[in-house]
């Protein structure tokens, strides 16, 4: 009997393990992953630049800065299910919109409309759901599981993605491509990601349980604004902070994959997009693996090899020693990824390290992802202007030359939080 029902629990965990992971990339698939993907055939189907994009990805990221600190307190008060399964639904319902080929201006307005729908509803809730799992299992191995299969699924689907547009495709060795017919093209995959999102917004409902926390742990309004202040006061959530910066940045390069196949290896469309597939392969593994060691050697530590893969592939891109050698490119990208998607799939388990308390882990998060991801605010203008006013390779060398000086700055924050947090 006993059996049964331990059987049945982990039955039931692994489920709400699989429907978190699902959520957390639908909920990013139409504002970032399609355009991680497809940044070369996003930018010439919308007719933008690197900077129009950048601004709109700018404009996502000053709403999300309000939205996490507001998510946070709220995701102490609130049900996970229905905060995630609205935000899903309401992001889901923007893709109808973007499937309209909108406007530059009406872009800006729904990437901003997306900075709340994701982070606002979404986030914490996602990531407290994840630690609340990670009491069972292990904080590594939550977080690993959570972004290495996120990555497994953005792989899953941009692999399939990138088919399904090469298909819609005619031959190209028959007939140079259209306009009219890369827009086609483009706008079926921009429904498939859309109905993705709508479809995991309904298994989010189903499978999530309903729980509100503040039944749970007494917080209210007043308690949450408290807990924003303590977890400001704390050393280790600022070093936190600076960390998630850091390897945010790298996280924000992974969008220029496809495009530098392109400019440097003069990839196609379908060509250019398989490399930006290649990122989430990557992720996955990277993830899961770091997530494990996690648990085994202490998170920081694992942080710590994050960021000297980060500067490593960083710089080997900036120098351009090897950026029009389409296997040594390659081969650096994958290895950058492994760096960037290792970090991510443990920086939020230094919450359990940093000793943050269970019950304020909302606010917590509230305050290192408001400073953690300002990058969603500087970095796409700064690629777009990097990337514009020097056309090439050489606005290539010019971004990872900018993320490998934050590489170095997150490895030396690393370095303290361990200072601070490994007892004597």
């Amino acid at each position: 009997m006993i059996s049964t029902q331990s059987k049945k629990t982990r039955l039931e965990q692994g489920l709400i393990l699989a429907a978190l992971i699902a959520a957390g990339e639908a909920a990013f698939l139409l504002p970032f992953v399609l355009a991680r993907v497809f940044r070369p055939t996003f930018l010439d189907v919308f007719g933008i630049s690197n900077f129009e994009l950048g601004t709109a990805f700018s404009l996502y990221g000053i709403v999300a800065m309000g939205s996490y600190f507001a998510g946070g307190p709220l995701a102490d008060r609130f049900s996970a299910r229905k905060l995630m399964a609205a935000a899903l639904s309401a992001t889901g319902i923007g893709g109808i919109v973007l499937a309209g080929i909108p406007s530059v201006k009406v872009m800006n307005v729904l990437w901003s409309v997306w900075g709340m729908t994701t982070i606002l509803l979404f986030w914490a809730a996602m990531i407290r759901s994840t630690r609340e799992w990670g009491q069972l299992s292990g904080q590594g191995k939550a977080y690993g599981f959570l972004d290495g299969g996120r990555g497994l699924l953005a792989a899953v689907i941009a692999s399939i993605s990138v088919w399904i547009f090469s298909s819609l495709l005619p031959d190209r060795a028959i007939a140079p491509i259209t306009a009219e017919q890369r827009e086609v093209a483009f706008r079926a995959v921009i429904w498939i990601f859309t109905g993705l999102t709508m479809a995991i917004a309904l298994l989010v409902w189903k499978i999530i349980p309903d729980t509100e926390p503040s039944r749970s742990t007494n917080t209210g309004t007043k308690f949450s604004l408290q807990n924003i202040k303590s977890a400001c006061r704390m050393p280790s959530v600022r070093l936190h902070s600076i960390i998630i910066v850091c390897s945010y940045v790298g996280y924000k390069a992974t969008d220029d994959f496809s495009l530098l196949a392109r400019d440097a290896l003069g990839f196609d469309d379908v060509g250019a997009s398989s490399v930006g597939a290649l990122g989430f392969w990557v992720r996955a593994l990277a993830a899961i693996g770091a997530g494990y060691l996690g648990d085994r050697i202490e998170s920081s530590r694992v942080i710590t090899w994050g960021f000297c893969f980060l500067i490593a592939g960083s710089l080997l891109i900036a120098s351009g020693a090897m950026i029009n050698v389409a296997w040594m490119l390659i081969m650096t990208i994958a290895a950058t990824s492994a760096g960037i998607y290792a970090l991510r799939g443990v920086y939020f388990a230094l919450l359990e390290e940093g000793g943050v308390p269970l019950a304020t882990t909302g606010s917590a998060i509230g305050v290192v992802s408001f400073i953690g991801f300002t990058p969603d605010v500087f970095m796409g203008p700064l690629m777009g202007i990097l990337l514009d006013n020097s056309p090439g390779t050489l606005g290539h060398q010019h971004v990872f030359a900018s993320v490998a000086v934050f590489g170095f700055i997150g490895l030396a924050a690393t370095a303290k939080f361990r200072r601070l947090t490994q007892p004597l």
